[in-house]
């Protein structure tokens, strides 16, 4: 693809700036993540207690790690070593010791199945692993406007790929309302994802969702069991 010419001061030069690794760890980076989408997808056969007994020690251990590489010189060697060059920048300031994307991935499904009904859990963490990973690749490629942090063609892929998700994934009685239910949901998530600066979009995705949704059946839809997943 022929570069485009940046120019100090357009939308287009701020938003390459923005991003700290180049296209080729982003690809990386999104394909680990999309591996994420086995939890989801485990999860659907599993049951929540079995899932938390799965999840609660990976996302300590993770966490232990990537805390301990800002301050103990062997584990900070070998872990910049092999996964150096996947981090954003904002991932490896020693001062603000901010954890990386993917403990941030298993806290928010940890948080997720935690809070949330089996079938809200599953649509939002499925929107979070599909459509952040459509929007940073769409995003760093063809991202030419600005949309409060991101580019609003990320966004927009963000929310045609959650849009995917909602047709797709599990739903109580798969009734009109429960799609535009799912549909308010995605854009709300698309705007979240654009607006998470100082905040992991990993985190404020699935959430944001999650409580959109919970609170949309609550209101549109309060006499369907969403329990109804085992």
């Amino acid at each position: 693809m022929t570069e485009v010419p940046l120019n100090p001061g357009d939308d287009l030069y701020t938003l390459h700036r923005a991003a700290t690794i180049n296209y080729r760890s982003e690809l990386v980076r999104k394909a680990i993540h999309l591996c994420s989408l086995s939890i989801p997808v485990i999860y659907s056969f599993i049951s929540r207690s079995t899932a938390l007994t799965i999840l609660i020690p990976l996302t300590a251990a993770f966490i232990a790690v990537d805390l301990s590489r800002y301050s103990i010189p062997a584990v900070s060697r070998w872990f910049y070593r092999w996964f150096g060059w996947l981090l954003r920048r904002h991932e490896q300031e020693n001062g603000r010791r901010r954890l990386n994307g993917a403990s941030n991935v298993l806290i928010a499904a940890t948080l997720s199945i935690l809070i949330f009904p089996k079938l809200i859990a599953i649509n939002a963490f499925a929107i979070l692993i599909i459509s952040d990973t459509t929007s940073a690749l769409i995003g760093r490629r063809f991202g030419k406007h600005r949309f409060l942090g991101k580019s609003l063609e990320g966004s927009l892929a963000f929310f045609v790929s959650a849009m995917v998700v909602v047709l797709v994934a599990p739903k109580v009685q798969c009734l009109p309302a429960e799609y535009a239910i799912g549909a308010v949901a995605a854009a709300i998530g698309a705007v979240v994802e654009a607006a998470s600066i100082h905040i992991d979009d990993n985190l404020s995705i699935p959430v944001s969702i999650g409580f959109t949704l919970w609170a949309l059946y609550a209101l549109a839809l309060p006499a369907l069991n969403l329990t109804m997943l085992p």
